[in-house]
């Protein structure tokens, strides 16, 4: 059935403006957002087979410009349309994170509050969180993709940064696309040269941190002489 011979009370765009956002069902929000189906499969046929085969809305994060490529009706467009949704949510939840005023006091913080950025990556990315003088967040910033297995970082961009903004401290986090968090020998030299030249500079290394999907490594909490 299509949404147009659907009653009116019951079509998703005219649901939520009767009962509220809050209250649809999550086939209805999908197919607002996809807001039309295709030839033979209604927009809610096409959002519940969407939910029947990501099986859980946790998995919608993990979702690639051909995760549904067998749903028939549903191209490359309506995916990005759903991508796009997903992200835009996550930077939303994300401000709002950075609003609360947490304190990166500790990894287990750390670890909390910023793992959803290397979930199920196949490359390595490698951030840094500029901090003020009261370990509140500044700015997160992206600063290097690599291959599946090394990432060229390079200390002058990390350190040009906590300059543009003003930062007294800075958060390393990069993740291995294999799961094991154990340091490199290359992680250990980085490490060791990211803290020399904060001392010089006059801007603290607090810490940095291997993070996979359920785990991590702390060089502050493993190898803390470096930081002395």
């Amino acid at each position: 059935m299509k949404i147009k011979d659907l009653p009116c009370e019951e079509r998703p765009r005219e649901r939520l403006l009767k009962i509220g956002i809050e209250n649809i069902s999550n086939e209805e929000l999908l197919a607002i957002i996809l807001k039309t189906g295709s030839y033979g499969v209604s927009v809610k046929e096409m959002a519940g087979q969407i939910l029947s085969k990501i099986k859980s809305l946790n998995n919608l994060d993990k979702i690639n410009i051909n995760t549904f490529q067998d749903i028939k009706g549903l191209g490359k467009v309506k995916t990005i349309e759903i991508m796009a949704s997903i992200e835009l949510g996550k930077r939303i939840f994300l401000e709002c994170t950075e609003k609360s005023n947490i304190i990166y006091n500790n990894p287990d913080i750390i670890f909390k509050n910023n793992r959803y950025l290397f979930y199920e990556k196949k490359q390595e990315y490698f951030y840094c969180l500029y901090l003020d003088n009261k370990n509140k967040l500044i700015e997160r910033k992206l600063l290097f993709m690599g291959t599946i297995n090394r990432s060229i970082v390079h200390p002058r961009e990390i350190f040009k940064e906590a300059y543009l903004s003003s930062a007294s401290g800075i958060i390393c986090m990069h993740n291995h696309p294999s799961g094991d968090i154990h340091p490199s020998m290359e992680d250990i030299h980085l490490t060791k040269s990211l803290i020399e030249i904060g001392k010089l500079q006059g801007i603290n290394i607090i810490d940095h941190m291997i993070i996979s999907d359920n785990q991590y490594y702390s060089f502050y909490n493993n190898q803390k002489d470096l930081f002395l």
